[in-house]
């Protein structure tokens, strides 16, 4: 799976211990790990909650990401822009718990954390526990079993409830506004992650164009 990690401005400090807990815990176990950034506080280019959330979107819609991690000071901003998106099923995710019930009742595509809150001493243990109830097995198996298929049910009712209410991804990029996508796309690594994993070659031309 490729998992794409994406820090908004405000936490963009926390980026580099958020990204070795991720690597340290997926990529054992078989996962990709592409740090979109922010890298620092001082990076030039400055992601919003907002941009996370179309940055999301791009990655999950064009295949360049199987699963985003993304966040902000309390993780509802990051979560509420992510899931304006089409395709995309994000989940607020505070503890190992929530990463557990997430995965194997909702197996949403990509979670929120909370990076100002309760982020004090052993943080980055909580970090490792989220990660390994997330990319650790399979998923979307439900909780509790017996449950299993009313589950699975509802996540195809809500997968098409989103595609019934939401424009296609392509269609989001050339009617947002455009200075808005630019920013988002504007990292130093962006154009090198994305282009080589992207599958929407019609996105990506966009994209293309857009930057130049």
């Amino acid at each position: 799976m490729k998992i794409a990690l994406i820090t908004e401005n405000s936490q963009a400090a926390k980026n580099a211990i958020i990204h070795e807990a991720l690597t340290d815990v997926a990529e054992p176990l078989g996962h990709q790990v592409f740090n979109y950034g922010m890298y620092s506080a001082e990076d030039a280019a400055s992601l919003t909650y907002v941009m996370n959330g179309l940055l999301t979107g791009i990655l999950l819609n064009s295949g360049a990401a199987d699963f985003v991690v993304t966040g902000c000071g309390t993780g509802m901003g990051s979560m509420l822009a992510c899931n304006a998106m089409p395709g995309v099923f994000c989940g607020l995710v505070i503890d190992p718990t929530d990463a557990f019930l997430f995965g194997q009742i909702n197996d949403g595509n990509a979670i929120s954390m909370p990076y100002a809150k309760g982020f004090g001493w052993a943080a980055e243990l909580n970090l490792r526990d989220v990660y390994g109830k997330l990319f650790d097995g399979e998923r979307g198996l439900g909780y509790p079993r017996e449950r299993a298929e009313i589950m699975r049910t509802n996540r195809g009712i809500l997968k098409d409830l989103k595609a019934a209410s939401c424009q296609d991804m392509l269609t989001v990029l050339k009617t947002v506004d455009q200075d808005l996508l630019k920013a988002a796309i504007a990292g130093e690594r962006f154009a090198e992650y994305f282009y080589a994993n992207a599958s929407d070659q019609e996105m990506a031309a966009y994209l293309k164009g857009i930057t130049g």
